[in-house]
């Protein structure tokens, strides 16, 4: 299929032929008239060697490349054969086709459970850049974050449906993720099927997951790894659950045998779906109380030594790298409050979602904070997305969550 074509200045393909996805708007000589937002492009060197094809977007990145040195018809057939590619990666992940995770726990707590809540698609992590699909049971949420995926968005639901993943509905929302200067109408709908229950399990644990109007797609899954992990450090600890939105690392430390887990957030509709979720698997459960404060105000109030763990899960505090001081300020300001408060012997899980904040400048602000409050600190784990996240190779910046467990003597 012909497609119109872009031409690269010299020496511009060489990122490309290294397999990077993105071709950046400085690097293009010549591109043809009359092109806009979505259109599929093919793109070539400037001396017209073909290098692929990609979807074509006013900005600093200015194509998002589909292929690689191929001519292909990107319809249908193309999502259904990247999302079935992608689904072999969860259940190889999981361990089999019906997507079960076994938790590393203790002989004598050994769960093996089916996990309704998984990440499908992370965009260049599964060669589909500007797309994001998160499952939950039957219900896949899609969100585009270009212009080209949003035009898309009906062959992919085909695709998803058409799976051997039972999934039955799918969600569009993307208000929040299009490019604002495409002028695009992203109206959240169902583009496939309807409602059925907001309710997901993830490990043994139930939640509700809000894809109409909460953030992101409903539910972060991305901290699937770092929940398990917390749960094993809970026991007789009390616990601060700071930013925490739909309370999911509440709910595991009240599984791991927490002796009070406090729950704060800034939106009092997160301290509800907190609530709600923390009921679904602890009814009655007196050890869990939440409070919807701003989370600086909160750590400036509580006493030293009130909490021997803590959790720091802050919303990305730069998504560009203009913001990228304020960022680093902001880490360290958090951080030094809660390595000021926490009991001696305390744990911190403390984290970044910020792709312009990298793991090196993450740390160098814990260590900032640390070293301002004088405390003795060693770091016990370094932690990441987890594999339904996965990071192409040859696009790092798709590493975007940063966490550190800190032992706080």
């Amino acid at each position: 299929m012909t497609y119109p074509i872009i031409t690269l200045k010299p020496h511009k393909e060489e990122s490309l032929e290294r397999f990077h996805p993105w071709v950046f708007s400085g690097a293009i000589a010549k591109a043809p008239e009359g092109i806009e937002e979505g259109d599929i492009v093919a793109v070539e060197s400037h001396d017209h060697r073909l290098i692929g094809l990609g979807h074509y977007q006013i900005g600093s990145i200015a194509v998002r490349m589909l292929t690689f040195g191929e001519d292909a018809e990107l319809g249908t057939d193309f999502y259904r054969q990247r999302l079935q590619q992608a689904l072999r990666l969860r259940q190889s992940i999981f361990g089999n086709d019906k997507l079960q995770i076994t938790n590393d726990k203790p002989e004598t707590d050994q769960r093996k459970t089916e996990n309704e809540a998984y990440r499908l698609v992370h965009g260049e992590g599964d060669f589909l850049p500007g797309l994001v699909v998160d499952v939950y049971g039957p219900t896949a949420v899609i969100q585009a974050h270009s212009p080209g995926m949003h035009f898309a968005r009906m062959q992919i639901a085909q695709a998803l449906v058409d799976l051997d993943a039972d999934i039955r509905n799918v969600y569009y929302k993307s208000e929040t993720t299009l490019p604002y200067k495409a002028h695009l109408d992203p109206v959240n709908a169902y583009l496939i099927g309807k409602y059925e229950t907001d309710i997901a399990q993830e490990n043994g644990l139930k939640f509700h997951v809000d894809w109409l109007k909460g953030q992101k797609t409903g539910f972060f899954v991305d901290q699937r790894d770092n929940r398990a992990l917390l749960e094993r450090y809970s026991k007789d600890r009390k616990v601060l659950n700071m930013f925490c939105y739909t309370g999911g690392f509440s709910f595991y430390a009240m599984r791991g045998g927490a002796q009070l887990v406090h729950s704060v957030d800034s939106s009092a509709k997160a301290i509800s779906l907190t609530n709600a979720n923390v009921e679904l698997n602890f009814p009655g459960d007196p050890r869990h109380k939440a409070y919807a404060e701003d989370a600086f105000k909160f750590l400036d109030n509580i006493g030293k030594g009130e909490y021997d763990l803590i959790v720091l899960d802050p919303p990305a505090f730069a998504k560009h790298r203009t913001a990228l001081k304020n960022a680093l300020r902001g880490y360290q300001r958090l951080n030094a409050r809660a390595i000021e408060r926490i009991a001696p012997g305390g744990i911190l899980f403390t984290f970044s979602c910020s792709q312009a904040v990298s793991k090196e400048q993450f740390r160098l602000a814990v260590f900032s904070a640390a070293a301002q409050t004088g405390r003795r600190v060693r770091i016990l784990h370094q932690l990441t997305q987890p594999a339904d996240h996965p990071v192409n190779i040859y696009h790092p910046e798709g590493e975007y969550l940063k966490g550190l467990v800190l032992y706080v003597e």
